[in-house]
């Protein structure tokens, strides 16, 4: 293999890389030897067929197979024997190649810049602590217990108002249609629940056991079923029972049918809960504010695939949140240029904290292990229920889709890792008080 580099500019690399014609037939021949014992043709066994006439036969299609190989390895062969760490997928481009000539082909890339980190011990960020007060836990309880509720039948014949669960059967109709999923008996629907599609629910207040009532409403233009999306329909309904939801008690009877131990245990459990959630959102802020400062420090160049390629996913999304006029306010009102302009700045940015988080990782010897990745598999999976086992073994087989779910995890590490080393000022705030700069920190 002969390797001849053709361009360097910036970050951009380009070879020429020829393999002799005999080094092609070499290969074409091993290829046939080795189809040779496999093959079975009248007259010879297995192993016995002469390579003449596996040529006749065969060499058209493997030699296809041999080229294809061959750009590929040589591919491989030119990045290790030269170091070569590329950005992106290398461009195989300008093939040539003829029956008894050299195959000739580029390789056009462009590579990891030099990056070199800042020491992070110079890093000085602020930590900041939500106390959890007892009123946070009050109300959790409270979430818990109403979870907990169950129904019984009302005292008496008065009517179903908000709150109450009416157990009524329906007919849907939509130009005096039945359609599918519209039709249910015993269907068990709290009122102002919001479960049922906009004014439904409404329109069942004041019912009584045994009415009958026909119930008007729209479909909301975005709803799931494209067919039924913004018409009206009508439903014959009627209403069997009427419910009301029996408050559970917060107490140790409450922790117990949670498979607690007491009320202790259940409080305990719910602040922990709770400290997890703040810590979350309080630690999104501490990565915020170290990923500004890392952009900052760090100047390099960035290789434009990459850049480009960012920016063709945020503007992709940027373009159908237009259509579907879901742009920020802040958006709204400005030219298609200058989005363009500020949009490709946050590809720029993220290209470049990505390259720097991926080279301290590598520096660092940063690893994900198979725990960590197993677990996001299986959170994944739990996300579609009755599904688990094939989302499983579409992670198994599918190495990008597991990739993506490493990445993820490896930046958090890699955050974890500089913030071990940075000096952290600790404050403590209120949920209050958190809020309050969040807020003004997003209208700064």
């Amino acid at each position: 293999m002969q390797v001849t580099q053709t361009n360097t500019d910036g970050l951009k690399r380009e070879f020429k890389i020829v393999i002799s014609a005999q080094q092609v037939q070499s290969q074409v021949n091993d290829r046939l030897r080795e189809l040779g014992d496999q093959v079975k043709l009248p007259g010879f066994r297995p192993g016995k067929v002469p390579l003449a006439l596996l040529k006749q036969r065969y060499e058209q299609s493997v030699r296809g197979e041999v080229l294809e190989r061959a750009v590929h390895d040589s591919q491989h062969k030119l990045l290790d024997e030269h170091k070569i760490r590329p950005a992106g997928q290398p461009k195989i481009d300008n093939v040539k190649f003829e029956d008894g000539s050299d195959l000739e082909f580029s390789v056009e890339l462009e590579v990891i810049p030099e990056i070199t980190p800042i020491d992070f011990k110079t890093v000085s960020l602020e930590k900041v602590t939500i106390e959890v007060p007892e009123s946070a836990v009050t109300e959790s309880l409270e979430r818990i217990a109403k979870r907990q509720r169950q129904s019984a039948p009302i005292e008496g014949d008065r009517a179903a108002a908000n709150g109450d669960v009416v157990v009524i059967d329906f007919v849907g109709r939509v130009d005096g249609v039945e359609f599918q999923g519209g039709k249910a008996e015993g269907q068990y629907l709290e009122l102002g629940s919001g479960m049922f599609i906009p004014g439904f629910e409404d329109q069942l207040v004041g019912a009584k056991k045994g009415d009958k009532k026909l119930v008007k409403v729209t479909f909301p233009e975005d709803y799931g079923n494209a067919e039924l999306a913004g018409k009206a329909a009508e439903f014959d309904v009627t209403v069997n029972e009427i419910r009301e939801m029996k408050d559970v008690p917060v107490d140790d009877e409450l922790a117990k049918s949670l498979g607690l131990d007491d009320l202790d245990a259940l409080k305990k459990s719910a602040r922990e809960q709770i400290e997890k959630e703040y810590g979350s959102v309080a630690r999104a802020r501490t990565k915020r504010k170290l990923l500004d400062v890392l952009a900052d420090k760090h100047e390099f160049a960035l290789p434009e695939g990459l850049v480009e390629a960012e920016f063709a996913a945020i503007w992709q999304q940027i373009e159908q949140d237009m259509k579907a006029d879901r742009l920020d306010e802040e958006d709204k009102g400005k030219s298609e240029e200058t989005l363009k302009a500020e949009y490709r700045d946050i590809a720029k940015r993220r290209v470049k904290l990505g390259l720097l988080l991926s080279e301290v990782g590598r520096i660092n010897n940063i690893q994900v292990p198979n725990e960590d990745l197993s677990r996001a598999v299986m959170a994944e999976a739990r996300r579609y229920p009755g599904q688990e086992k094939q989302v499983i073994e579409y992670f198994q087989k599918t190495p990008e889709a597991l990739n993506q779910l490493r990445a993820p995890i490896y930046e958090e590490k890699v955050v974890d890792f500089i913030l071990d080393l940075a000096k952290l000022n600790e404050r403590k705030v209120s949920p209050e008080d958190f809020a309050k700069e969040e807020e003004a920190a997003a209208k700064a």
